[in-house]
């Protein structure tokens, strides 16, 4: 008689990256997995980040930690292959608005006490440090982080996929709005919007901005301030920026084929919601966000807008991520984000290693959906 247990059946609700990455950590430990997505892989808030990769600013000392871990794991990802296109470090540039040299000052301080990578640079050093930027929109002072990077989280989703069908994952694709069944007390499996169920032994909810929808039957409240916002990919343009750009108007990545994603929150008035769930923007307001990205981008080209999409961006109530089992309802667990890229990997592994083995990882420990109770 064999003395080898049966795998772990792990059933993974969100197609995003916090989803698949958890999948593929799970696979790579022997389990059983089924990936459920509400429509395609990458649909939803994966499909339409900045995925700017950083712990720049201040927050709380674990949250801190635990980006750092993050993108720890991106660079050694990044090592296994520089040349990959849809990850890279070149740095981040950011500044506030003309007046407030104080702020920047006083977060590039902070962000010394911490030990994070920060120099406070003139408008004329910045060429210095990073090709391709205007520094003419730099009013009076802007901060470099020199180790920050950022990936495209499509073209990341598209490699862990590869991973995850050779290692035998089951993928079910426009499945609906899923449930999480019950029994006994336990998570139990997934029943899909058309009545198909997967059981499992337990499962994962990484719905972005729909996680405290998909738990609140569950008798678990999670507080959603998730807003609306929208991701602008621009026609092809020759460049030399390197650096993601974080500015009172716009911000800015390089992305693949020599894009440029665009992203900030001023224009969100301006952004409809249709009964549908559908929205819409002015095209004249797309455009004037890749205007104001041009600003920023020596030689100011001429920006246009090939393609944008709009929806929620997942941001718990407290700002702080949302991640591991529900006390209510053992064998669910939970995945819940605003820093969804930066955490991707490191949050995969290490709910993976806490869905197979049961033990709390001390990095989420106060991060428990168990905080709003």
């Amino acid at each position: 008689m064999s003395s080898i247990a049966p795998a772990k059946r792990v059933a993974v609700i969100g197609g995003g990256i916090l989803g698949v990455s958890t999948a593929v950590h799970l696979l790579r430990e022997g389990a059983s997995v089924v990936l459920l997505t509400e429509q395609g892989l990458a649909s939803e808030a994966t499909g339409r980040s900045l995925s700017w990769l950083n712990s720049a600013g201040e927050r709380s000392t674990p949250y801190h930690q635990l980006r750092l871990a993050g993108v720890d794991r991106y660079r050694t990802l990044f090592a296994g292959n520089p040349g990959r296109e849809w990850l890279q470090f070149g740095g981040g540039l950011m500044w506030n608005a003309a007046g407030q040299e104080a702020v920047t000052e006083a977060r590039h301080a902070y962000e010394k006490s911490v030990g994070y990578d920060s120099k406070l640079l003139a408008p004329a050093e910045i060429a210095a440090v990073t090709p391709g930027i205007d520094a003419t929109a730099v009013p009076e002072n802007a901060i470099f982080n020199p180790g920050e990077g950022w990936v495209s989280l499509p073209h990341l989703v598209e490699f862990l996929m590869e991973e995850f069908h050779s290692r035998g994952g089951q993928l079910v694709l426009n499945a609906g709005k899923a449930s999480v069944k019950v029994d006994g007390g336990r998570a139990a499996g997934v029943e899909t919007a058309a009545g198909e169920t997967y059981k499992a032994d337990a499962v994962l909810v990484a719905c972005g901005a729909a996680t405290p929808a998909v738990v609140a039957p569950l008798g678990v409240e999670i507080p959603n301030g998730s807003p609306v916002s929208m991701l602008v990919l621009t026609k092809p343009v020759e460049h030399e920026v390197k650096a993601v750009m974080n500015t009172p108007r716009a911000a800015v990545r390089p992305n693949p084929g020599s894009t440029f994603a665009l992203d900030h929150d001023w224009y969100e008035e301006h952004i409809t919601e249709h009964a549908d769930g559908s929205f819409s923007i002015p095209d004249d307001v797309v455009q004037e966000l890749a205007d104001e990205a041009s600003k920023l981008i020596g030689g100011n080209p001429d920006l246009k807008p090939a393609s944008w999409k709009i929806g929620y961006k997942p941001i718990p109530g407290d700002g702080e991520p949302v991640f591991g089992e529900l006390g209510k309802v053992p064998g669910c667990f939970v995945a819940f984000t605003h820093s969804g890229a930066t955490l991707g990997l490191i949050a995969g592994e290490l709910l993976a290693g806490e869905i197979l083995t049961g033990d709390t990882h001390p990095m989420l420990a106060t991060f428990r959906p168990e905080r709003f109770s």
